[in-house]
């Protein structure tokens, strides 16, 4: 019988210290940037409990492959044939990229996930309205892995707990980077990876991350990250908006108008919506896709 999962202890103390949450509150939601975290010791995120985590999750909640890929890459990588215990316990020798995946559905993260989106909790109400859907996904990653190029829906502040990595970011909902046609097919039900071009690199942001470091992603914002030369462990914490969801719903929308041979204009960025759309979307879903 697997013995307990270790309880989630709070601190007093914040973990996004004032600097850092006035930061944040100044570039949410549409500018990336750094901050200051401290959370490098919490004994949650250490590999021996990451490895207990990992053996108890469902398969649907854990991803892991080869570390040794491209920036762009088509599909899922190849896996290294050890299992997910294995690969974290292993990491530093296993070559592979893993994730821990809605770790808060277990009690104890999920104590931790409340916790810190709480510290943001004003500065994102202030700007995107309620937090929704909130989610944690814990990364561990092999000495030099990477992790292609894609896109996520989420709102998104990535810690780094253990070692380092470079995030490379890219515009978020700039089409020269993630094509119109291809949000629509992510947000459709298609893949999140995306198509990648050396020359893009003219654009990029590049923000390094040691263990007390995080950095915000906006939400769509093509990036990859790139492990440094130790293993890493990163904590990322998201959540969706009425505006995020917006945005997808109208990237559906667009999407089946695309099918009927029409050239959409697509969502705006915050504080723009295409409320018009995302209701069409949701009205044609209700008929169509739920029935």
């Amino acid at each position: 019988m697997n013995a307990p999962i270790r309880r989630f202890e709070p601190s007093v103390q914040h973990v996004f210290d004032e600097d850092a949450r006035r930061t944040f509150a100044a570039h949410y939601p549409v500018e990336p940037h750094k901050l200051a975290h401290g959370l490098s010791r919490q004994p949650l995120l250490a590999i021996p409990a990451l490895a207990e985590l990992a053996a108890r999750l469902p398969a649907a909640s854990v991803e892991y492959n080869r570390g040794d890929v491209p920036i762009g890459i088509e599909g899922k990588p190849e896996a290294t044939g050890l299992s997910i215990a294995e690969t974290i316990l292993r990491i530093g020798q296993a070559n592979s990229w893993a994730v821990l995946k809605n770790v808060e559905k277990v009690p104890s993260y999920g104590a931790l996930l409340h916790d810190l989106l709480g510290e943001m909790k004003g500065a994102i109400e202030a700007k995107t309205g309620d937090i929704m859907d909130p989610q944690a996904f814990i990364f561990i990653s092999s000495p030099h892995a990477v992790t292609p190029y894609h896109f996520d829906p989420e709102h998104n502040i990535l810690l780094q707990v253990a070692g380092s990595k470079v995030m490379t970011q890219f515009p978020a909902g700039d089409p020269r980077f993630a094509p119109d046609e291809a949000h629509e097919q992510y947000h459709l039900g298609g893949p999140r990876e995306l198509h990648w071009d050396a020359g893009f690199m003219d654009h990029a942001r590049e923000f390094p991350l040691d263990a007390g470091e995080a950095v915000h992603v906006p939400v769509m914002a093509p990036h990859f990250v790139k492990n440094g030369a130790e293993s890493s462990i990163s904590l990322s914490i998201t959540w969706r908006s009425e505006w995020s969801h917006g945005e997808s719903d109208a990237r559906c929308f667009n999407g089946i108008v695309r099918r009927l041979g029409l050239s959409p204009q697509a969502p705006g960025r915050w504080p723009e919506t295409s409320r018009a759309k995302a209701l069409a979307w949701r009205a044609w879903r209700r008929l169509f896709v739920a029935g």
